[in-house]
């Protein structure tokens, strides 16, 4: 999101909040749940260049946002509740379940224990490369690539173009630029151009895994609490939609095969990487359920309705954003306002 989408974001939060216009809204876009979507959960650093910093949220926001949900009347369930109170069609308490997507070593160090002592239960989505330390988290190996360097080289559309690094803000511009430029791309363009990159720099894409992603020891020890469900990501975090059907598929069927043989236990939710519109539609939602998925979850923003009984593998979820940490903007997200503008009131988006 650019700064300036992120201004006029906020500033429309704080209206609704202010007018007191999302409370009126609520009984008509409030749903019947939503499923909250985080990443990284650590203390606060303070960094001048972080591009993924909306990726991350301190353990005290996690905190007041599991009181937060309560005191506001949810039930806070396992997504395995979540897709049987969608399949039962009863409206009752509102609910909220807690997912978080790439299997972060700071979900166990820094989120588990929020969530345990308010005994929450919550899904954790393993891409099984990551698990394995062979995963390519580009995003933050570009991010690793340009901190660190006073300047880069970047081969965009067959130019060589050189960046200066030496300020926070030319690393901000240079990131955006080749960022953008990479996401127009084939992913396997994308991932080899990334790796091709950090390698001129001196930076083994693996070493970024190996620091941040639980290893499947770590992953096995953290389920042994009930609290906890696995789902699949797929093997390499790739954009789905963006592969032939085989290679969306294999993906697909080989990362829950991967689960359930490393952990023992069936896997039945599903997440789709990145999970935008470019990313995952209606051909991989139709996978999902082929495959026998209980849920198949998106990035795309919205609650849930009853409606989404006929959808379960195209869920929208509520990001809790890095750069939205306050309570009163939660309580403007779960009361639906802001997605039922942004949908056009659409309640169900699953094209």
């Amino acid at each position: 999101m650019s700064g300036l989408r992120m201004n006029v974001f906020k500033a429309g939060l704080e209206a609704l909040y202010l007018t007191g216009a999302h409370r009126m809204l609520r009984p008509f876009v409030g749903g019947v749940g939503a499923i909250l979507m985080l990443h990284h959960v650590r203390p606060a650093e303070r960094r001048d260049f972080a591009p993924n910093s909306l990726l991350e949220v301190t353990p005290e926001y996690l905190d007041g946002v599991v009181t937060r949900v309560r005191e506001r009347g949810f039930d806070i369930v396992s997504l395995d509740e979540a897709h049987d109170r969608l399949l039962s069609g009863e409206e009752g308490r509102p609910f909220v379940a807690f997912t978080f997507d790439d299997g972060y070593r700071d979900n166990a160090e820094h989120a588990y224990p929020v969530l345990k002592r308010h005994g929450v239960p919550f899904t954790i989505y393993l891409p099984t490369s990551f698990m394995d330390h062979q995963g390519e988290l580009w995003w933050l190996v570009l991010e690793h690539t340009i901190r660190t360097q006073n300047a880069v080289t970047a081969a965009i559309a067959g130019q060589l173009v050189h960046f200066d690094c030496s300020t926070a803000q030319l690393k901000r511009e240079a990131y955006d630029e080749i960022y953008w430029w990479l996401r127009s791309l084939p992913e396997t363009e994308l991932r080899a151009y990334v790796r091709d990159l950090s390698a001129r720099h001196g930076i083994d894409f693996r070493d970024i895994c190996r620091s941040l992603c639980m290893d499947w020891d770590e992953v096995r020890a953290l389920g042994a609490d009930p609290l906890v469900t696995f789902g699949a990501h797929t093997v390499d975090h790739l954009m789905l939609a963006k592969f032939p059907d085989d290679e969306a598929r294999q993906q697909m069927v080989e990362s829950r095969r991967r689960v359930e043989a490393e952990l023992g236990r069936p896997v039945r939710h599903f997440a789709y990487p990145v999970g935008d519109p470019t990313s995952a539609g209606p051909r991989e939602f139709a996978m999902a359920r082929e495959l026998g998925f209980r849920t198949g979850v998106t990035t795309r923003p919205g609650l849930l309705f009853p409606e989404h009984r006929d959808h379960l593998t195209a869920l929208p979820r509520v990001s809790l954003n890095g750069h939205f940490q306050s309570l009163r903007y939660l309580d403007v997200l779960l009361s639906g306002a802001p997605f039922a503008f942004f949908n056009r009131f659409r309640r169900v988006n699953a094209a």
